[in-house]
């Protein structure tokens, strides 16, 4: 019996891309009608998407985090349902 017949093959890892960070700004480019503001004052209320804090005055979002929170608020339509 050969014993290539008994290794198992190791999966590839995959590279995680890096993350986006986007700041306050940057996410209200990113969804219409979306301030600098009502970002503070979700924050404020524990509501709206994740953020970092990498240090006092500084809040940035991970894209993928936004893309989430947007999809997370998504309505179905009584034609959909």
């Amino acid at each position: 019996m050969s014993s290539a017949a008994n290794v198992t093959q190791m999966r590839a890892r995959t590279a995680q891309a890096p993350a986006e960070w986007l700041s306050p700004l940057q996410v209200c480019d990113v969804i219409p009608g979306m301030t600098v503001t009502l970002l503070q004052r979700m924050r404020d209320a524990g509501k709206g998407p994740r953020y970092a804090k990498p240090s006092a005055k500084t809040v940035v979002y991970s894209r993928s985090d936004v893309d989430a929170w947007v999809r997370s608020t998504l309505v179905g339509t009584r034609e959909q349902s």
